[in-house]
């Protein structure tokens, strides 16, 4: 049985993006930035975290954390890491659009997905022999897993900064318990793990 993860920057009132998402603006407006701060300003820090995230078998994304390119794909477009993703993995992005595999150097290669979230994620599990699959993001992809009850646990890093609008986390998701396993404060964010009970 594979064993599913996702992990996610979040604002104090509950966004994990602003609006106006573009290529000049990954995140949207406002102070969205504060959100990745822990991750580049303090990493010695957050290393447990920041190693966790990057630990799983699998990834499975959604299109708009792969890119802002909306309709048919650009395919100059390889994703906002450069040459080398940090996943080292497969990657399953789910989109509307099909679009050839993409390798990257590292191992890592990203995987275009059409069939919706049960099809990536049945790709991943093939990929991993149920192993650790980790949701990538960006919120919308997180909501439709939990959602559909495919997520084990959870991890937030809960930013002081209060966004008032953009991409909100746990919508659409209905009544969810969550079993808080551990937490530890950081000088730029909480970190909080949740196990989902079903």
């Amino acid at each position: 049985m594979a064993f599913v993860t996702a992990s996610i920057s979040v604002s104090a009132d509950g966004f994990v993006a602003g609006v106006n998402l573009s290529a000049e603006k990954p995140f949207g407006d406002g102070p969205v930035d504060e959100l990745h701060r822990w991750m580049f300003e303090t990493p010695e820090e957050n290393r447990a975290e920041l190693d966790e995230i990057v630990a799983a078998d699998a990834f499975i994304m959604g299109r708009n954390m792969f890119g802002p390119i909306r309709g048919e794909w650009d395919m100059s477009w390889q994703g906002w890491w450069g040459d080398e993703p940090p996943y080292h993995k497969p990657v399953f992005v789910l989109t509307h659009h099909a679009r050839e595999d993409l390798p990257m150097a590292g191992g890592t290669t990203f995987h275009f997905v059409t069939g919706g979230i049960h099809e990536a994620f049945d790709q991943a599990r093939k990929a991993t022999g149920d192993g650790h699959i980790a949701i990538a993001g960006g919120a919308a992809t997180v909501n439709q897993f939990l959602a559909a009850g495919l997520i084990d646990q959870l991890s937030l890093q809960i930013t002081p900064v209060v966004l008032g609008a953009g991409q909100r986390l746990f919508d659409g998701v209905p009544v969810l318990k969550l079993e808080q396993i551990g937490s530890r404060s950081a000088s730029l964010t909480t970190h909080i793990k949740y196990r989902v009970v079903r």
